[in-house]
């Protein structure tokens, strides 16, 4: 068992120090869609596009809708393995508390590419914020 613990911590490091050092291959992604509320654009929602990581997700890059409720993200990010990117949503249709709801949306390994530059964008489609969605949370600090 403390062989296992050891070889899996061993392992966890490895993976953070080669991203500092910048071992691995250069990946991006791309998402985009229309979010409405109520069946009207969704205007000024931000948006967040993450990686995935075992204790703290890597911001790599941070938007808006625009005034039709359209927006379009990407990042990039250097990783030995391949990137776990998800996209999250913090808006306030049809809420009135202090914070934001938030929902997160996994994007598929297919959209993930090789390089600096998305090959292919994601595209969520239209959602209606106003929709309860599974894993939809409350976010205070966004």
């Amino acid at each position: 068992m403390r062989l296992l613990l050891s070889i899996l911590v061993i392992g966890l490091l490895g993976l953070k120090v080669s991203a500092l050092l910048g071992i691995g291959r250069t990946q991006s992604v791309a998402v985009s869609g229309r979010l409405i509320c109520n069946g009207q654009p969704a205007a000024n929602v931000k948006l967040k596009l993450y990686e995935k990581e075992t204790t703290f997700d890597v911001k790599m890059a941070e938007g808006k809708t625009d005034s039709n409720g359209q927006f379009r993200l990407s990042g990039k990010k250097t990783e030995i393995t391949t990137i776990d990117p998800k996209l999250n949503i913090y808006h306030k249709c049809n809420y009135n508390g202090l914070c934001y709801k938030k929902i997160g949306i996994t994007i598929p390994d297919n959209y993930v590419s090789s390089g600096a530059n998305p090959q292919k964008t994601y595209d969520i489609g239209t959602l209606n914020l106003a929709n309860q969605y599974t894993g939809q949370t409350t976010d205070c600090i966004n």
